[in-house]
C-alpha cells in the first residue's frame, strides 16, 4: 500500500506515454510526462516498466489473472487449505470445477487467466523489443530490462505450474497470428525463466536506498527479488543445491528479517517491510483519494450485510486447515477469522448462517483505522504479497535437508526453528531426514495458508494424490486443461493437455 501505480500505463502505436510518478512514499506520483520512442533513449525504459508494475493491479477486471478470483481458483481453491467460499449458490460452478476437480476446458476463469498472463508477457516483450531496437545498454536501461524479464519469468512461472507445456513467446506480438505457437517442453519454459532471472540477479540493484538509508522506491524489484524467485523455480525441479545457494545469498545479505509478529505481515504497517521481497502494490489515500486499490482483499472479505458487507467471501479457509495448526500456533488466529467470534478489534463477526461460512481469511481483514481514514468499508488498499523472507528460509531448509549431511541438516533445523519461534512454537530437534521433511511440509502449510502455495507444494512433493484423492484429484489433475478458446484460436497448432 505504501507504494502504488496510480494509473495504468497507456502505450499507443506511437508509444506516447503518460506516467504518474512517485513522492516520498510512492514511486509513481508525478505530473504526467510525455515521451516518444526516441525520447526513451534519454532516460531508459522506466515509463514502460512502471506500467508493468501497474498492470498487476486488478482494476475493472483488467488483470483478474493475478490478484482476483481466477487467480484464487487456479492457485488456491485446489489445495486443502482453501475453498471457493462465498455463499453456496454464488459461483457454484467454481466449486465443482476447482474444489471437486471437475475441470472444464471452457470455463471463463481459465480463459481469463491464460489471456491475461500472455498479455502481461507481451507487454514485457514489448519493453525488451524497445530496448533491443534502440540498442539501450546504459545502467538505467539494464535495470529496466531486468525488471521486464523478472515479470516475464514470474508470469511463465505461473503458467508452467498451472498448465505444464505452454507456448514459448519471447518476442513482441505485432500480428495476432504471430501468437499461434505450439506448446514447448516444460524444460524450455524453465530455461527461459532461469535466463530471465539470471539477468535480474546480474542487473537489478541490491536495494533502492538513498544516502540516508530510506528507500527511494519502496516496492520496486531488487536483485534479491530475482534470487528468491530463481530459488523457487529451482526448488520446483528438485535442484536442491541451486536453490540452497541462492537462498543462502539472500540470508547472508542481511537485507531481510522476520517480523516479530506474524499478523503484522497482513496489515498496513507490515507492507514493504524487512520481510517483504516482492509485493503487488495497492494504495487508497485519505478519504479514498487517490484510489489505486485493487480487488485482492475485497473479493476475499466477509460476505455479510451492512457494516459486515466486507466483500465477496471467496477463498475461505477449510475446516481441515483450521484443525491443522499445532496447539499455540499464533498463525492460526492471524489466518482464520471465525463467524460468531471477536474479530480482534472488539467487534463480533455475525454468526453462521447469518453469514454463509464458518471461517474467513483473516489475512485480508480490513483494519478499522484504515477503514476510517479511507472512508471505505471494503479492503481494496491491501498489497498482495508474492515473495517474502519466510519463504526463503523454508526453501533453504527444504533444500538443505534434501541434500543431507550433518551441516546442512543443522542449518535446515535452525531455519525451521526461526519460523516456529515467531509462531510461538517450541524448537524442534533433529531425528531423521524424513521427520524433518514432514516438519518442513507442515511449516509451509501453516505459514502460507490462503496464499496460493499449498496445491503446488502438494503436487511437487508427489503428495497431491494421497491428500486430495478423496476430493476427485487424479494424476490428470496435476495440470489444468488448456483453454478451449486458445486452442480454437490457434487453428489446431496448440494441442490440448493429455487426459482432456
Amino acid at each position: 500500500m505504501k507504494t502504488y501505480v496510480k494509473n495504468l500505463l497507456l502505450i499507443t502505436s506511437l508509444f506516447t506515454i503518460g506516467v504518474l510518478w512517485g513522492g516520498c512514499k510512492k514511486f509513481l506520483d508525478r505530473p504526467p510526462l510525455q515521451a516518444s520512442l526516441e525520447d526513451l533513449n534519454q532516460g531508459g525504459l522506466e515509463g514502460q516498466v512502471f506500467g508493468l508494475y501497474g498492470n498487476f493491479l486488478d482494476r475493472n477486471g483488467a488483470y483478474h489473472g493475478f490478484s482476483s478470483i481466477p487467480w484464487f481458483a487456479l492457485n488456491s481453491f485446489r489445495g486443502d487449505d482453501a475453498m471457493k467460499g462465498s455463499s453456496a449458490a454464488d459461483g457454484a460452478d467454481w466449486e465443482t470445477v476447482y474444489d471437486n476437480f471437475q475441470y472444464q476446458k471452457a470455463h471463463w476463469s481459465s480463459m481469463m487467466y491464460w489471456d491475461q498472463h500472455y498479455n502481461m508477457i507481451n507487454k514485457a516483450n514489448t519493453v525488451l523489443h524497445t530496448a533491443d531496437s534502440l540498442q539501450l545498454s546504459d545502467p538505467a536501461s539494464l535495470i529496466n530490462i531486468a525488471e521486464a524479464k523478472f515479470f516475464r519469468a514470474l508470469t511463465y512461472f505461473d503458467l508452467v505450474r498451472v498448465y505444464g507445456e505452454v507456448p514459448k513467446i519471447d518476442f513482441k506480438i505485432s500480428n495476432p497470428n504471430d501468437a499461434k505457437k505450439p506448446k514447448v517442453p516444460v524444460t524450455q519454459i524453465w530455461a527461459l525463466i532461469d535466463a530471465d532471472l539470471n539477468a535480474g540477479i546480474a542487473s537489478l540493484p541490491p536495494d533502492w536506498n538513498n544516502a540516508t538509508g530510506n528507500s527511494r522506491f519502496p516496492g520496486r524489484l531488487t536483485r534479491y527479488s530475482a534470487m528468491a524467485l530463481a530459488a523457487k523455480a529451482k526448488l520446483y525441479r528438485s535442484d536442491w543445491a541451486g536453490a540452497l545457494g541462492l537462498c543462502q545469498q539472500i540470508i547472508s545479505s542481511g537485507k531481510y528479517q522476520l517480523l516479530s509478529d506474524y499478523s503484522t505481515l497482513f496489515k498496513v504497517e507490515g507492507e514493504n517491510s524487512k520481510e517483504s521481497i516482492f509485493e503487488i502494490q495497492a494504495y487508497v489515500g485519505p478519504n479514498g483519494v487517490p484510489n489505486s486499490g485493487h480487488e485482492y482483499g475485497v473479493e476475499q472479505g466477509v460476505r455479510g450485510s451492512g457494516v459486515w458487507d466486507l466483500g465477496w467471501g471467496w477463498n475461505a479457509p477449510e475446516a481441515g486447515q483450521e484443525a491443522s495448526y499445532a496447539s499455540g500456533d499464533r498463525r492460526k488466529t492471524a489466518t482464520i477469522l471465525y463467524s460468531g467470534q471477536d474479530d480482534g478489534y472488539g467487534k463480533t463477526v455475525p454468526p453462521f448462517p447469518t453469514v454463509p461460512r464458518l471461517y474467513w481469511n483473516k489475512k485480508v481483514y480490513p483494519e478499522p483505522s484504515i477503514q476510517a481514514s479511507t472512508g471505505r468499508r471494503q479492503n481494496n488498499w491491501l498489497n498482495h504479497g508474492v515473495l517474502r523472507y519466510a519463504d526463503v528460509l523454508l526453501m533453504a531448509a527444504e533444500a538443505a535437508n534434501e541434500l543431507g549431511g550433518a551441516a546442512n541438516q543443522a542449518n535446515a533445523l535452525t531455519w525451521v526453528n526461526m519460523i516456529r519461534s515467531r509462531a510461538g512454537l517450541s524448537n524442534l530437534a533433529f531425528t531423521t531426514q524424513a521427520q524433518l521433511r514432514a516438519d518442513i511440509k507442515q511449516e509451509r502449510r501453516s505459514e502460507f495458508a490462503m496464499e496460493g502455495e499449498r496445491f503446488f507444494d502438494l503436487v511437487r512433493w508427489d503428495d497431491a494424490l494421497s491428500v486430495l484423492g478423496g476430493r476427485g484429484y487424479t494424476a490428470c489433475h496435476k495440470y489444468y486443461p488448456l483453454p478451449q478458446s486458445a486452442i480454437d484460436f490457434s487453428g489446431g497448432v496448440l494441442i490440448q493437455n493429455p487426459c482432456w
